[in-house]
Formats: C-alpha cells, structure tokens, sequence
C-alpha cells in the first residue's frame, strides 16, 4: 500500500491514545464506536407496541410529512420508500411496516439544522400499510401509503 513512516506514527499514535483513554476509563469503547439504540423499538410486532415503545401515543396524521413509495411492489425483498418531513424542527423519521414481522423497520434521528428527508430500502412480507412517525419539537406525526406486495420478502 505505500505507506510512509509518517502515516505509520500517526496511526500508531491514534491507536495509543485511545487505548490509554480507554484504560483510563475516560472512553468506553462503545461510546466511540456508536450510539446506543432501544432494542425494544424493533422487536415489536404491531403498531400499537411501536408507537407506545417510540414514546408516540397517539401521533396526529398530516399532510406535512410525505410519504413516497410504489403503489405495487413486485418483489417485497427490497421497496424503497421516501419520507420528507415539512415540519419544523423535526428531530426523528421512523418507518412502521404494519403487517411485518417485526414493525419498526428504521429509525433515523435528524440532528438540527439537517434537511428532514430520508430514502432507504425496506423489506415488506405482504400488502400493509408503510406509516412513517415523525418527532417535531417533542410531539408526533404521522403519514401512510398502502403499498401491494406481489412477492413476499420476509420469509414468505
């Protein structure tokens, strides 16, 4: 690869420093690898669970948040599905596929100042409803699309 005996001590260094850090108990590995997530939010099985384990009781539906995906979704292994949130201060997207296995498919926190648009590819066992739930300065909001699954992609 090439490397150069300065890039070599920088990379040594880094690794130094943080597991100095890391002894010390200044820096739990975890805290710099990634952030923490609720576990729970994705084991749920219905959207009444997601959205009390969310902390969204009873989210108001709107037409400020956008929800774009197929009308029919020939192979239920990959649809791709958009949310664009025109509320402000929106702080987190999260996609709830209702007839899935699991209901919670993703969750994205939207740090300050970040366009509130996401696209990401989900995985859909039959015809259901994708909501999307989104968090605007602490309170809650909600859209759906009814997507047709032609092909399963949830193990059947």
């Amino acid at each position: 690869m090439g490397y150069t005996r300065r890039q070599a001590l920088k990379a040594g260094g880094s690794l130094g420093l943080f597991s100095a850090l890391v002894a010390l108990g200044l820096v739990k590995p975890g805290d710099a690898w990634a952030q923490a997530w609720n576990k729970g939010v994705f084991e749920t099985k219905s959207v009444a669970d997601a959205l009390k384990a969310l902390g969204a009781s009873a989210p108001t539906m709107t037409a400020d948040v956008i929800v774009t995906a197929p009308d029919i979704a020939e192979n239920g292994a990959m649809v791709n599905v958009a949310a664009v949130s025109k509320l402000p201060k929106t702080q987190q997207i999260a996609y709830l596929i209702e007839k899935n296995p699991n209901t919670v498919t993703a969750v994205f926190d939207i740090p300050p100042g970040t366009l509130p648009e996401v696209q990401t590819r989900v995985k859909m066992g039959q015809t259901s409803n994708v909501m999307v739930l989104v968090k605007a300065d602490g309170k809650y909001y909600a859209a759906q699309k009814e997507v047709k699954v032609t092909v399963g992609g949830c193990g059947g």
